[in-house]
């Protein structure tokens, strides 16, 4: 079950206190310098204040994308199902990440996978037609998005060729050494299919490392 605090309680938030603005989650995405005061003032009320419960779903395999979130708390996990019925997990996001599925979301067709809370979560919403208003408008807006989506490239590439070149071992390091939040918040078995092994392995990796 999500809760959606409207819009206008956001804007009113804004509009009568100045101090408030600049200490905003949002601002760490959108930062006062590159936004001006007045894209600032356009963009942010833009943003829905969304709360998600526990195993909620943000988006289900097969569902046009119409919205991504900007994690405040909580985890979340993106995952799909393969052709013998397993969930494979393919992304985790944490809080100060964006969950989103790029492809399904900026062309518009129904996603491949599920995006599922973790835990409860507080995320701030918004919708494809806003995204494409701001894009289009403000160039701080389009560089920033730019920004996001190669960095997110970058990171599937790395993600893909790491899983042919390194040890499950070398792979679950560098996960903690990113994300070290995930270790307590995300179940074994599901760590271990974006690692592309099995829990077991995965037991047994870790207890080689405590040893260490």
């Amino acid at each position: 079950m999500r809760y959606i605090v409207p819009t206008g309680t956001y804007f009113a938030m804004l509009q009568s206190s100045i101090p408030f603005m600049p200490t905003h989650f949002l601002h760490r995405f959108f930062p006062p310098g590159p936004f001006s005061e007045a894209e600032l003032s356009r963009i942010l009320p833009q943003f829905q204040s969304v709360h998600f419960q526990k195993n909620d779903f943000l988006l289900r395999e097969g569902q046009a994308s119409k919205h991504y979130w900007f994690v405040e708390s909580g985890f979340i996990r993106a995952y799909a199902v393969d052709l013998k019925g397993n969930e494979v997990s393919t992304q985790f996001y944490a809080p100060g990440d964006i969950a989103i599925d790029w492809p399904a979301f900026l062309q518009q067709r129904p996603t491949r996978q599920h995006l599922q809370d973790l835990s409860d979560c507080h995320c701030w919403q918004l919708d494809f037609e806003r995204f494409q208003e701001f894009f289009h408008s403000s160039e701080a807006f389009r560089e920033a998005g730019r920004a996001r989506l190669v960095n997110s490239y970058f990171e599937l590439q790395e993600q893909a060729i790491s899983m042919i070149v390194d040890q499950a071992k070398e792979r679950y390091q560098k996960l903690l050494a990113e994300k070290p939040s995930l270790l307590h918040n995300v179940p074994l078995k599901q760590l271990a299919s974006y690692l592309g092994i099995t829990d077991t392995s995965l037991s047994r990796i870790r207890k080689e490392i405590a040893r260490e």
